[in-house]
């Protein structure tokens, strides 16, 4: 796509941001196929994992939705700190046919602006490269999950964090950091 044509559709481009609760069947399905060709896998279970109380960011070119993110209120704590009320971040997916046109960026920039009002903001991924360049960090100490059972270690994960205004400026990445238990995909 020529910079012209980039520059062309971003301009087309809104944003919405929808309350779980409020989204209709339609809508349902739409954000499920597009997380799963973004994928390339199974997103039927999405909305098991995410409250009623979560909001999902959309982005319309026209009428289509070709990107999303999800965020949710989640309880991150840093060893020797208090909790911290997260916006935990779930489900940044993008078309495959508008991938690496700026719809990521824009998504992760409109979302970053919504949730100033949280403590932090956390997510898993497999794609640093990408998150690091929009300000993410990668948390470099140990992770856990706190369950009914204890604390439980999950060394496969990759988390980063965004820090926001309300981020303690003492904030070490370093240190332990769990998260609380959810059904689903611990993190």
């Amino acid at each position: 796509m020529s910079e012209k044509k980039r520059a062309d559709m971003l301009d087309r481009l809104s944003v919405e941001v929808v309350a779980t609760r409020q989204i209709g069947a339609a809508q349902r399905t739409a954000i499920i196929e597009l997380c799963g060709a973004a994928f390339a896998q199974d997103f039927a279970p999405l909305f098991d994992l995410v409250p009623l109380t979560s909001s999902h960011l959309l982005v319309l070119l026209d009428d289509l939705m070709i990107g999303h993110a999800t965020w949710m209120t989640r309880w991150l704590e840093p060893q020797g700190q208090a909790l911290l009320r997260t916006a935990y971040v779930d489900a940044v997916a993008i078309a495959p046919a508008y991938q690496g046109q700026g719809v990521g960026s824009l998504v992760m920039q409109q979302l970053a602006a919504r949730i100033q009002d949280y403590d932090i903001a956390a997510l898993s991924t497999s794609r640093v490269s990408f998150y690091r360049r929009l300000g993410w960090e990668v948390w470099q100490g140990p992770l856990y999950v706190r369950t009914s059972r204890g604390i439980q270690h999950t060394p496969e994960e990759i988390v980063m964090i965004l820090r926001l205004p309300r981020t303690p400026a003492d904030l070490d990445l370093t240190r332990p950091l769990s998260v609380d238990w959810r059904s689903g995909s611990v993190w």
